[in-house]
């Protein structure tokens, strides 16, 4: 199956200035793992419950940090006509949950390892 199949459609992101509780509660009302950081309409990077779990943990005062302080910037990305499987295995190879979907260039989704096993449970 492709990329095009399983990925989400919507895009949800927050500034490179959004400060850490501000990115907490955008994924929590919006029920999601994963947040591309955006500097003007630019993706810089995708920051993670992983990332907020890393702040909390180790900075006096993970309120006081940015997205964009904590977001991972060397970002992976799918494509559209890419096969499930292939990109399954690249997030596990580099050990991510959440992985941007590209379209010419252009950030268009997002696809969580979730969504993979989802469809290879419910496959017939």
């Amino acid at each position: 199956m492709r990329i095009a199949n399983v990925y989400r459609p919507l895009v949800f992101g927050c500034p490179v200035t959004a400060k850490l509780p501000e990115v907490a509660r955008r994924m929590t009302e919006k029920n999601i793992g994963a947040l591309a950081v955006l500097e003007a309409d630019r993706v810089t990077g995708v920051i993670t419950e992983r990332d907020l779990v890393t702040a909390l943990a180790t900075s006096a005062d993970p309120a006081a940090l940015s997205a964009g302080m904590c977001a991972s910037s060397d970002i992976k990305t799918a494509t559209l006509d890419e096969d499930t499987r292939e990109v399954a295995r690249r997030m596990l190879d580099y050990g991510i949950r959440h992985i941007p979907v590209d379209q010419d260039g252009r950030l268009i989704g997002m696809v969580s390892m979730r969504d993979l096993l989802a469809l290879e449970t419910l496959a017939p």
